[in-house]
């Protein structure tokens, strides 16, 4: 899947439309089902891990790695896609388009808006003043997002798109909790934490 992500964006201008990208992850969902497998990123970790010896010190790392290696190769096709996508296009990302009301909402938080990024300078330079706090909060934030990867038993990417697909309501109450989380950080935590620094 991913080498034909990668032709397709390679020889195009725009990237693949969401009917196609769609239709290319179902096939490759379907194929994963009957080899009794699903997909998902962040179990590679748990997979290095156990590569790197911490079943000495943790059962949870305890198991054979060896059965999920295909999930390794998945993760570096995918970042070989991006790698090769990105140097057959010179470099030249598509500009990323922020909606008119999202630029504004971020504009009154104090974010600027016009430097052709998902990420905005006043958290992601670490350079200057303020660098101390920036730092922290891109940590913890790190921290909670694998903690609570963990804690959920998978990604975003492996509840929402393997797990609702077959059907687990594991993965449908963790899908909820994805979006009531993010609904709660935008509007109640954010503005908060944007005061703070």
């Amino acid at each position: 899947m991913t080498f034909s992500l990668f032709v397709a964006q390679a020889t195009t201008a725009q990237p693949l439309p969401w009917y196609l990208a769609g239709a290319l992850i179902a096939l490759v969902l379907v194929g994963l089902l009957f080899l009794g497998r699903t997909l998902g990123i962040s179990s590679n970790m748990r997979t290095m891990c156990t590569i790197g010896g911490a079943g000495r010190w943790f059962e949870f790392f305890n198991f054979d790695w060896k059965r999920e290696s295909w999930n390794l190769v998945f993760l570096a096709g995918a970042m070989l896609a991006g790698v090769l996508t990105a140097v057959s296009k010179g470099f030249d990302p598509v500009p990323e388009v922020i909606s008119p009301a999202t630029r504004q909402a971020l504009e009154q938080l104090g974010f600027s808006t016009d430097h052709g990024s998902l990420l905005p300078p006043e958290w992601f330079d670490l350079n200057g003043e303020g660098t101390g706090p920036r730092i922290l909060i891109l940590l913890v934030g790190g921290l909670l997002i694998g903690f609570g990867t963990r804690w959920a038993g998978g990604c975003t990417s492996g509840h929402a798109i393997s797990g609702l697909s077959n059907l687990q309501l594991p993965s449908l109450i963790a899908v909820i909790g994805f979006f009531a989380g993010g609904l709660l950080l935008t509007h109640v935590l954010l503005p908060v934490i944007v005061r703070l620094l």
